[in-house]
């Protein structure tokens, strides 16, 4: 369409738009005419924002936007084009339209845009089921954002987002937790409907406990977004899964093993996560004592955890070798040796345990200051 065919056009548009667009379409004509670039980039992104506009985002898009794209923010112009790609009729289609639109904001002075339009393709390829191009086009994108010094955080939210629905597809449970923590950290949490929370808890609560290398819950158990588990009535076990596992507490996991042999994919790693409770309690058996009372035998860690003896020495090798304790271990003696144990976030029932333990502490220090006090009196004298 020819440049002094836009007024027509915006008109054709205007009258078959809803009543109460309309007034932003014959903004959008002044400004047009005054080319007041800024002022009609923001008129479109209000125009675009409302649901009622869909069906002619994409014929304003291409017909009217295209016309000034060089001369409005980059950004804002991928986010009216992925706002027209949702009026593509198949992902063909909209990777199609979506790689043109790499093409046109690829350009050394808008390298944000770039990524965050190669983000957008990435996702349709993901949709398509494209893995290793996607992979591909991600990849590129995290050199670029890696050469930023800062950048607008919708690129940082959409580039987290891809890679998690890239690592779900792939199974890959520690890089999905990874990013869409990292995403959810992006993002306000009210933006996204109950429907999209409770699934991304729902998600996210699955990965942490079947992944092989996530053993610290914290960052999830702090996140709001475990809330929407807490008001539902069939995915509130999985809640009180993860905070059970944080207190190493194997009352709680065995009252929840039906939940967990009825789920598909905890059903399917139970004996991993049989071997991760053992851990945890392990963990919390060390913690709950003094430091200087971290010597324990196996039969006392038996005890403790309710595994054999006979696999005690195999149980502490593994959180040795996954960096959850430090230590040393007699085999002959059958003692372990403990100088470390890793952080976590604690509950109000861990937390009352460590205040006991400083309350103890305070009254050993004051038994002790009492007794230097009455048997170096002569001492203190002199």
């Amino acid at each position: 369409m020819a440049v002094d065919a836009i007024p027509d056009f915006l008109a054709e548009q205007r009258d078959d738009a809803a009543e109460e667009l309309q007034p932003l379409i014959l903004d959008f004509e002044t400004f047009w005419e005054r080319k007041l670039w800024h002022q009609l980039t923001d008129a479109l992104v209000r125009f675009f924002s409302d649901p009622k506009s869909a069906p002619q985002r994409l014929a304003f898009y291409k017909v009217f936007i295209l016309k000034f794209a060089e001369k409005i923010n980059q950004l804002k112009l991928v986010d009216l084009a992925l706002k027209a790609a949702t009026q593509c009729t198949d992902d063909q289609e909209r990777l199609s339209f979506l790689s043109s639109v790499v093409k046109k904001v690829d350009h050394d002075s808008s390298q944000d845009a770039l990524v965050y339009a190669s983000v957008a393709v990435a996702r349709v390829k993901l949709n398509l089921n494209q893995l290793d191009d996607a992979r591909k086009d991600l990849d590129v994108a995290e050199k670029v954002l890696d050469s930023f010094d800062s950048v607008e955080t919708i690129v940082h939210a959409a580039f987290y987002d891809a890679n998690a629905s890239y690592y779900q597809r792939k199974m890959d449970f520690a890089n999905y937790y990874r990013t869409s923590l990292l995403y959810l950290a992006c993002i306000d949490l009210s933006s996204l409907s109950t429907e999209e929370r409770h699934k991304r808890a729902y998600y996210l609560s699955l990965a942490a406990l079947v992944s092989n290398s996530i053993y610290n819950f914290g960052e999830l158990l702090l996140h709001p977004i475990l809330d929407v588990l807490a008001r539902s009535e069939d995915d509130a076990w999985l809640r009180d899964l993860l905070f059970a596992f944080n207190r190493g507490d194997l009352g709680a996991y065995d009252v929840l093993s039906d939940n967990i042999a009825s789920n598909k994919l905890l059903g399917e790693h139970s004996a991993h996560l049989r071997q991760k409770i053992y851990l945890a309690a392990l963990t919390e058996a060390v913690f709950r004592r003094p430091p200087h009372d971290r010597t324990m035998t196996f039969a006392t860690i038996a005890q403790e955890t309710k595994v054999r003896q006979s696999e005690i020495e195999h149980l502490f090798m593994k959180a040795l070798s996954l960096g959850l304790l430090r230590g040393t271990i007699d085999q002959v003696d059958e003692v372990a040796h403990v100088t470390w144990v890793q952080p976590k976030v604690l509950d109000l029932k861990q937390i009352g345990s460590m205040r006991r333990r400083l309350l103890d502490w305070d009254s050993n220090i004051n038994k002790l200051g009492n007794w230097i006090e009455t048997a170096g009196k002569d001492v203190w004298a002199a």
